[in-house]
């Protein structure tokens, strides 16, 4: 006989979603606040930290397999489980970009910047409202604001092209600068693939809401 998933169940699960994108969003901040302020403990606490994120990305990830085992959902209810086991893995490794920006500033140390760092921190402020958002739209299934959001991904994506510019001709002018320039490339990389890693999340919200498989937003 099948079983059915409560709304209580489901809703347990989505709060521990929840939770892990406030430290993921909050890993994020600090994670470019250490980068800016060369301020290494705050570089180190994050990476510790990260194992938290980590941990409860499994626990939701049990929680979601234990259920489709014993309930044997269909329909909304399996849908639901799949997006929140994807958007659960998209979260943790957006909680991994921010730890390896942590472990970017712990590889340049105290070593002046070759330039004041203006656009890093605007890929953040982007790519945290990108994951806000997401986790609004989930949470309200609302379509719509999922193929909104992708529209910042391009943002992101715009500061990422000029800050590589920029630090390419930094590179060129002195060599002496490639290897922190090469640093600080890695870490606006990783708030560009935060944009993508969001983009993946609308594209589940889409599916969860329509059954709609949007693979180009």
């Amino acid at each position: 006989m099948m079983n059915t998933i409560t709304q209580e169940q489901i809703e347990e699960i989505n709060q521990k979603l929840i939770d892990m994108s406030e430290k993921v969003i909050s890993a994020i901040e600090e994670s470019v606040d250490a980068l800016v302020d060369q301020d290494l403990k705050k570089a180190k606490l994050i990476k510790k930290e990260d194992k938290i994120i980590n941990d409860i990305r499994w626990e939701i990830e049990d929680d979601c397999i234990n259920l489709i085992a014993t309930q044997q959902p269909v329909a909304s209810d399996l849908r639901e489980l799949i997006a929140l086991l994807t958007i659960n893995t998209e979260l943790e490794r957006i909680g991994d970009y921010a730890a390896g920006i942590a472990k970017i500033t712990l590889m340049i140390g105290d070593e002046k910047h070759v330039k004041p760092l203006i656009d890093v921190p605007r890929m953040r402020e982007i790519a945290v409202d990108m994951v806000e958002n997401s986790m609004k739209a989930y949470v309200n299934h609302n379509e719509k604001s999922a193929r909104m959001i992708h529209s910042q991904d391009d943002d992101i994506d715009d500061l990422y092209n000029q800050v590589y510019r920029e630090l390419l001709s930094f590179m060129i002018e002195n060599p002496d600068n490639i290897s922190q320039c090469t640093h600080l490339l890695w870490a606006s990389h990783n708030l560009e693939r935060i944009g993508d890693r969001v983009t993946n999340i609308c594209e589940r919200i889409i599916y969860l809401v329509s059954g709609e498989m949007a693979e180009d937003l």
